[in-house]
């Protein structure tokens, strides 16, 4: 699958914001994180009810769109319309201010204004593997410099300022700029041979690594091979576009060697309303391989490589897009082991005899939600909407979402094999991975 850059942008400005986010008598608090395909969600409570957000430095406000069977008490409560990335436009809405959020044990705010979506299609739980109620940005990081750290998997909020200045002297500082409430830096692009210094929005909810806009960008020409690809969902609709590799991205003296990169078509931007100058942006799977320190306040930025620095930018190479389709009642078989039982004086009372029994377990679903044309699960026969039984003849029920994309970025030449069932009927298919977009020099 290509995994959901599903990141929704705000495309309209807000009234200016209350006092947010604050730590009590403490110099800093810990969150603890789940990463799935390089995305960050939280643990977040509103007004008494726990929900789970992603964290996305690429919207301004806290949005909710699912509720998954919960209620919540919303105060202040008036209808607005969004608009952001896709091919429709304007969707209707809640604001709702005056609401008391938590995340984590000390991060709080007892005045938030949450947005809350009416439109149920607006919803990505599926293409995660978890259940995701909403999104979180600009509140979160606005008033204190935060670390987020992708190895120990935990967000640290710092209260004290000289805790956090000790905090940063080992990491490479960077100045950012935050317009529309989001975070910007120059970073240098290079297609083939020539390093271009470009403006890009440090995207925390995008999964990919680089995302340039081609209209925007004088005399770009695309690099080959690409293909044309499904590149997410946003407010309006999907995105559709281009995925290739560049030669290089450059953030200072850190250089990344042939980064994949998607380029979203003109009618998916049509009524996105960019910050001057903006070309594109850096996503997670830039900033995964760091150790990443925001200081909204201070209009910083700082990094410091991890062990996943030296990762290959690996790309799903099968052309499928797998969503999760709830959880169904599958049986384990258990082998029950003779059991004998005797009385005060020795004489045996029972005897179970050897066996097996069934043990009953909630595990997830998978179906295709695409299959891109003229690649290997096209070729394959696989399609849209097969349900899948398994994988690599292992229970489809025995793999989480996270482990079938692993497994489908695997080396050139890898066999994967599925069984699906299709209008009632069981089908096995072999797919042979084989990297569409390998970078090749230019001529």
């Amino acid at each position: 699958m290509k995994f959901l850059t599903v990141f929704f942008l705000l495309a309209f400005s807000f009234l200016p914001a209350q006092k947010g986010f604050e730590i009590s008598d403490r110099k800093k608090t810990v969150i603890p994180f789940q990463l799935i395909n390089n995305l960050i969600f939280v643990p977040l409570n509103i007004n008494g009810v726990d929900l789970t957000f992603l964290l996305d430095s690429g919207v301004n406000e806290t949005i909710l769109f699912s509720l998954e069977n919960k209620e919540i008490n919303f105060n202040d409560i008036e209808k607005i319309k969004f608009s952001g990335l896709g091919e429709s436009k304007d969707i209707e809405g809640l604001r709702s201010d005056n609401n008391i959020v938590n995340i984590g044990k000390d991060y709080k705010d007892f005045k938030h204004t949450v947005f809350i979506i009416l439109d149920e299609s607006i919803n990505f739980s599926s293409h995660v593997g978890i259940p995701v109620n909403g999104i979180i940005g600009y509140q979160f990081f606005k008033n204190h410099p935060v670390e987020i750290d992708y190895i120990r998997k935990k967000i640290t909020v710092f209260n004290d300022r000289k805790t956090f200045t000790n905090r940063r002297k080992r990491f490479q500082e960077f100045p950012i700029s935050i317009e529309g409430n989001k975070p910007y830096i120059t970073a240098g692009v290079e297609m083939t041979n020539r390093k271009t210094d470009s403006k890009l929005l440090i995207d925390l909810g995008n999964s990919d690594a680089i995302w340039l806009f081609p209209k925007l960008i004088k005399d770009f020409v695309y690099n080959r091979p690409n293909i044309d690809d499904y590149l997410g969902q946003g407010f309006n609709g999907d995105i559709f576009g281009k995925r290739s590799r560049i030669h290089r991205l450059y953030i200072g003296d850190y250089i990344f060697e042939k980064p994949l990169t998607a380029m979203p078509d003109e009618y998916s931007i049509q009524n996105l309303r960019l910050v001057p100058d903006r070309k594109g942006s850096i996503g997670s799977d830039i900033l995964r391989r760091f150790t990443v320190l925001f200081d909204y306040p201070e209009k910083k930025i700082y990094f410091r490589k991890n062990t996943h620095f030296k990762d290959p930018f690996l790309f799903n190479k099968s052309g499928l897009d797998i969503q999760h389709d709830g959880m169904t009642w599958e049986s384990d078989v258990v082998r029950v082991e003779t059991k004998k039982s005797y009385d005060s004086e020795g004489t045996k009372v029972y005897d179970v005899k050897e066996g097996f029994q069934y043990n009953f377990v909630l595990k997830p679903k998978y179906s295709i939600a695409g299959c891109r044309p003229d690649s290997p699960c096209f070729v394959a026969g696989l399609r849209k909407n097969d349900k899948i039984i398994s994988i690599n003849r292992k229970k489809a029920g025995n793999y989480t979402l996270q482990s079938i994309n692993n497994l489908l970025r695997s080396d050139d030449g890898t066999k994967v094999s599925f069984e699906v069932e299709r209008n009632s009927q069981t089908f096995k298919f072999q797919i042979i991975l084989v990297d569409p977009i390998p970078y090749q020099d230019a001529n």
